[in-house]
C-alpha cells in the first residue's frame, strides 16, 4: 500500500536496527530500537550516545540536513573516512589497488548501483544506514550516472544485489564486491557468482540460523551488535580487525582485502596472533 500512496518514501534500518521511514525529506517515523548504545554511534559526526527515537530521530535529521540523504541534493562524492575498517572503505581501497574493479552497493533514491570509483562508494555507503526500502530520485540518479556509476532500475530504484552483480559481470567486470544485509541473498550470490567478493553489512539481530548462512557465504562479515555473528563466525573467522565492533575476514580474498586497508592505515596498527573472536 505504501509504494502506491507515498511516491517519495525511503525506509532505513539505522542505529541498532531502528525502523527509520523518510518521507519528502522528512523522518516520519521512528521505531524502538532492539540495544540501547552502540560503540559505533558513540563516534558519529552527529552522535548517539543512548539509543532512543528521538536521538535517532536527530541523528537521521542530521544526516539529512549535511549531505541530503533521501533527498535530491543528496551528495554522492566522498573522500574522507568515517571508521577504519567499514565496508565502504575497505571496498573503496580494494578500489584504488586494484583488488576490486566493480563495487554493486545500494544508495537510497537509486537503489541498487553499480560503482566504480573510490569516491563514489564512500559517498553512497560512508554514513549510510541499512536501506530497505527507497523511491527514485532522479537528481541522484543523474548525479550517480555523471560519477561513472550504473543505475540498476532508474525507474524504480530497486534494490537487488544479485541482479547488480549479475549486471556487473555482463559489464566484463570481473573482480566485483557487493554489499549485502540479507542472510538468504548473500547465500544465492555465492551459488551464483562463486568469484563475488561479499561483505555482509547491518546484521544486528539476526538469528542463529542467519548467522551460519553468513558464515558460510560471505567473504568479510562486520559484527555490529550481534552476538550470533560475534561467535559463529567469530570463531571460523581467518582474520579480526577491530574488538568494540569488530569485523571477520570469512576467506582468503575477505583477508587479503583487510590486510591490503590495513597496510594504508595512517595510524598504529597492533597485529597479533589469538583465537578469535577476541
Amino acid at each position: 500500500m505504501d509504494e502506491i500512496k507515498y511516491k517519495d518514501e525511503h525506509i532505513i534500518e539505522a542505529i541498532g536496527k531502528t525502523r527509520v521511514v523518510i518521507r519528502d525529506g522528512k523522518v516520519v517515523e521512528v521505531s524502538t530500537s532492539s540495544i540501547k548504545n552502540c560503540p559505533l554511534a558513540e563516534r558519529f559526526e552527529y552522535p548517539v550516545h543512548e539509543i532512543t527515537p528521538e536521538a535517532v530521530k536527530a541523528n537521521i535529521e542530521h544526516r539529512i540536513k549535511s549531505f541530503g540523504m533521501c533527498t535530491s541534493g543528496r551528495k554522492v562524492i566522498d573522500n574522507g573516512e568515517f571508521v577504519g575498517f567499514g565496508a565502504s572503505e575497505l571496498i573503496a581501497n580494494g578500489l584504488v589497488k586494484g583488488f576490486v574493479d566493480a563495487a554493486v552497493v545500494a544508495c537510497d533514491g537509486a537503489g541498487t548501483v553499480i560503482a566504480l570509483k573510490s569516491a563514489l562508494v564512500q559517498g553512497i555507503g560512508g554514513r549510510m544506514s541499512g536501506l530497505v526500502k527507497t523511491s527514485p530520485i532522479p537528481e541522484v540518479i543523474a548525479r550517480i550516472e555523471s560519477e561513472g556509476g550504473i543505475v540498476i532500475s532508474p525507474d524504480t530504484a530497486g534494490i537487488d544485489q544479485v541482479a547488480g552483480v549479475r549486471a556487473a559481470y555482463l559489464q566484463g567486470f570481473c573482480k566485483v564486491a557487493v554489499t549485502t544485509a540479507s542472510a538468504a541473498e548473500s547465500s544465492e550470490l555465492r551459488s551464483k557468482f562463486n568469484d563475488a567478493l561479499i561483505i555482509a553489512v547491518h546484521v544486528t539481530g539476526v538469528s542463529s540460523l542467519e548467522a551460519e548462512m553468513f558464515t558460510s557465504s560471505a567473504d568479510i562479515i562486520t559484527c555490529c551488535k550481534s552476538e550470533e555473528v560475534r561467535l559463529i563466525a567469530g570463531k571460523k573467522a581467518l582474520l579480526q580487525a577491530g574488538v568494540a565492533v569488530p569485523i571477520f575476514a570469512m576467506t582468503a580474498k575477505g583477508k587479503d582485502l583487510v590486510i591490503e586497508k590495513a597496510r594504508n592505515l595512517d595510524r598504529q596498527i597492533l597485529i597479533k596472533s589469538a583465537n578469535l573472536p577476541v
